[in-house]
């Protein structure tokens, strides 16, 4: 075993890893969110990919699926019943008549509006205690992980 490994670091608690307390800090994240969209009669997902298409509005199915942690099916059915419900719209592409661009509608931007506080709340509660130096470092340090993990160079 390397010096360098994570079980032979000092004071390393082998039955607390830190993925397991990212896996609590997502499963907590995840219950409020849960609670505070229901709200609005949104699930998490649906919510996600509202708030994708806020960032990235004109853009495919598939490229909201992958954007929204969600199989390209899944978010076939999401599709369905975000546009049943009016918060997204959904026009051809002249680029590709074969595929349409979702945006985020005018109902969907107030329903997003309407959650902002509520969301920003959970955060807010998570990062009590945390300066803002401090949480521009965890925001660096999470970025860096999930770059390290998907292979993918940080913008």
């Amino acid at each position: 075993m390397s010096s360098t490994s994570a079980s032979a670091a000092p004071g390393h608690d082998r039955d607390i890893t830190l993925l397991y307390l990212i896996k609590q800090v997502e499963l907590a994240v995840r219950q409020a969110l849960d609670d505070v969209v229901a709200t609005a009669e949104l699930t998490t997902a649906q919510y996600t990919a509202l708030t994708v298409l806020e960032r990235h509005p004109g853009i495919t199915s598939a490229e909201l699926a992958r954007n929204s942690f969600v199989r390209a099916q899944s978010m076939a059915e999401m599709v369905t019943v975000l546009l049943s419900r009016g918060l997204i719209s959904r026009e051809r592409d002249e680029r590709n008549r074969k595929q349409y661009l979702l945006s985020l509608s005018a109902d969907g931007q107030r329903t997003l509006d309407e959650l902002y506080d509520s969301v920003a709340d959970i955060e807010a509660r998570m990062l009590e205690g945390f300066d803002v130096g401090q949480t521009e470092i965890l925001r660096t340090y999470l970025a860096r992980c999930r770059h390290a993990l998907s292979g993918t160079t940080p913008r």
